[in-house]
């Protein structure tokens, strides 16, 4: 059973930093590839970081310079480092892992940046 768990999220000042974690079982995020995305509310989700198996990256043009991604492949868990946050970066922050024949999403973990 495939299982990507997120955490770490909370309430923060802009400016400030939060990183994010996705756990998981079942998957190997150094075999399969690994997203997060984010959804604020009343918009739709959209992709703001990846991580392929290979180790390359990528980012959402809104993100770039902000945040990183990256793994621990011994934990088996990838994470989301956010810097200088923003207010528009408030959103549900979703784990998705891309297993061989259909992604696994985590339940989400809130982000809140305040003015």
């Amino acid at each position: 059973q495939v299982q990507v768990v997120e955490s770490g999220g909370g309430l923060v000042q802009a400016g400030g930093s939060l990183r994010l974690s996705c756990a998981a079982s079942g998957i190997i995020v150094s075999i399969n590839g690994m997203d997060w995305y984010r959804q604020a509310p009343g918009k739709q989700r959209e992709l703001v970081a990846g991580i392929s198996s290979g180790g390359s990256t990528n980012y959402a043009d809104s993100v770039k310079g902000r945040f990183t991604i990256s793994r621990d492949n011994a934990k088996n868990t990838v994470y989301l480092q956010m810097n200088s946050l923003k207010p528009e970066d408030t959103a549900v922050y979703y784990c998705k892992g891309n297993g061989m024949w259909r992604a696994y999403w985590g339940q989400g973990t809130q982000v809140t940046v305040s003015s």
